[in-house]
């Protein structure tokens, strides 16, 4: 069997991947990664647009072609970066959950009172029931990732997903904040009845001691509920996308308003990504989407501030790639996945090689 450095000196990064390989066509087994990715195809509680369960899968699919050859991060390759799919029945029971869920919705919104129904309502139990088992499973899985030494990222599925990551990140660091890019502020309390809604993860996170600041960079779309949250919360401050794009053209630069937004973070930081945070184009097929927004170039310049600001990033997820007829949606998250991995390893002091400057 080969070893790994000699996987790596056998290895053309300027070929397409291999097909039969982990993500990014890498030829690293799971032990022999320092990064990997954990995947989260669920997406129970969406009411609006689907599909976000399917991103797992298409970013596999559009990594293949991706130049593994970054300015930022040239050697990145070489660490390893390694794709747990999960278990089967994360998906499967995506797939079930989300059934049984949607007839919950169109009850609500024909304005009826679940709590009424009492099948409705079983249902309804049924679903956080089993959001509360994956969030448990999810957190035992990112654990044993974390006690083998190696650096984890999550890959959802909705925006649900991420809460059993930050209960495993708990667990480790008493004190960290969130850096959350979004067009929207997922500070509504159990959303739909919900629980564990996409729109209520931020919410519940905030409910975990151990998250001492949550950072919002690019909202806008929110409702009464979600401002009261941040009006009697000092944990949370907000930087919507009208505030930053007016700061902007009144001659504030990119670099300073980032700064400031990281500033308010503590030492220890996890990055939350909503590609919706992005303009349309970049993500079109993304569940709930929202006018205005980043750039794709205005994110990772954000992601690289944090990574030379002397913060601690200790954990990333990237949720709410959705495809559609197209593999644009994948490619646009198979790119900024790996342009993630490479903030996170050089953040964490691993050997991602010298940018290269072509000045």
């Amino acid at each position: 069997m080969s070893t790994k450095e000699e996987k790596i000196a056998g290895f053309d990064p300027s070929q397409p991947g291999l097909a039969d390989a982990s993500i990014y066509g890498l030829p690293f087994a799971a032990e022999e990664s320092e990064i990997v990715v954990v995947a989260v195809p669920w997406e129970v509680t969406v009411s609006y647009g689907a599909g976000a369960s399917e991103g797992p899968a298409a970013i596999l699919d559009a990594s293949f072609q991706v130049d593994l050859l970054h300015q930022d991060f040239p050697e990145l390759w070489k660490l390893g970066i390694y794709l747990d799919e999960g278990p089967e029945h994360w998906k499967t029971q995506s797939d079930s959950h989300k059934a049984m869920a949607q007839p919950i919705i169109e009850a609500l919104e024909r304005g009826e009172d679940i709590q009424k129904d009492s099948l409705l309502k079983a249902d309804l139990d049924r679903i956080n029931a089993a959001s509360e088992t994956l969030n448990a499973e999810l957190k035992a899985r990112v654990l044993d990732w974390m006690a083998k030494g190696k650096k984890v990222i999550l890959l959802g599925g909705d925006h649900s997903t991420p809460l059993g990551y930050y209960q495993a990140l708990a667990t480790k660091h008493s004190n960290f904040g969130i850096f959350h890019f979004d067009a929207h502020m997922d500070l509504r309390i159990a959303y739909e009845g919900f629980t564990y809604s996409h729109a209520s993860i931020m919410y519940n996170a905030i409910q975990l001691p151990e998250i001492t600041k949550l950072v919002q960079v690019g909202i806008r779309d929110f409702c009464e509920q979600e401002v009261a949250v941040v009006q009697s919360s000092n944990k949370v401050k907000v930087f919507t996308d009208s505030d930053l794009k007016k700061a902007q053209f009144e001659g504030k630069t990119w670099q300073q308003q980032m700064d400031e937004a990281i500033a308010l973070l503590p030492q220890h930081v996890a990055v939350s990504f909503d590609i919706d945070a992005l303009y349309q184009w970049y993500c079109p097929n993304t569940g709930t989407p929202v006018p205005g927004g980043l750039s794709y170039e205005q994110a990772v310049y954000a992601l690289n501030r944090l990574a030379e600001s002397g913060k601690n990033i200790i954990g990333i997820d990237l949720v709410e790639v959705a495809p559609g007829d197209t593999d644009w949606d994948g490619n646009v998250g198979a790119r900024l996945l790996f342009h993630m991995c490479g903030v996170l390893a050089k953040n964490n002091g691993l050997a991602v090689g010298t940018p290269i400057n072509f000045h």
